[in-house]
């Protein structure tokens, strides 16, 4: 007949243990946040002979897909306009916790002697309604992972098309890619 199968705790232990520590590890494997431009609204508009400058209120929905709270330093997002700096957003420091999304609302100003070397492409674009735009954004940080603080940064690169007469979002493209520094 068969052998008989002596029953060990020690061995069905190190089975949970070991399958637990898998789990952990896949569930705290570090995935990318994700950002959404969900909306731009003119704050101040004003017109300097010959050039105007204008201030925005880009609202940004960022969601941290990870088990770990995160802590970032503030840092400066750069507007691209036909592949040239436009102006730029404060991204000021702060915190998310795990498993979240919150809205940022980062102001935001627009060089008009940039935007009037490309007058002819602006007006282009104001008589279709359809305006693009690249958007650059570094951000470094501190995840906690149970006592121990691991560095990161994150690189976000977002496409977006709005239309510049009313400053509705048309479309977007977001990408981003998140480094964990180990040391």
């Amino acid at each position: 007949m068969g052998k008989k199968v002596k029953w060990s705790w020690t061995s069905a232990l190190i089975g949970a243990a070991s399958a637990s520590a898998a789990t952990a590890v896949f569930l705290a494997k570090p995935k990318d946040p994700t950002f959404q431009l969900i909306s731009i609204s003119l704050t101040s508009f004003k017109l300097n002979l010959p050039v105007l400058d204008a201030e925005l209120l880009l609202t940004v929905h960022v969601t941290n897909p990870n088990v770990a709270p995160v802590h970032y330093s503030s840092t400066t997002m750069s507007i691209l306009y036909d592949g040239s700096p436009l102006g730029s957003a404060e991204v000021a420091a702060g915190s998310q916790p795990p498993r979240s999304c919150q809205l940022l609302r980062l102001p935001a100003r627009l060089d008009g002697v940039e935007l009037a070397h490309r007058a002819g492409r602006f007006f282009a674009d104001v008589a279709r309604r359809e305006m693009v735009l690249d958007a650059k954004l570094d951000v470094a940080g501190v995840a906690r992972v149970l006592w121990w603080d691991h560095r990161f940064r994150v690189r976000m690169d977002s496409h977006v098309t709005v239309d510049p007469v009313f400053l509705d979002v048309i479309e977007q493209e977001n990408r981003s890619e998140l480094e964990v520094f180990l040391a």
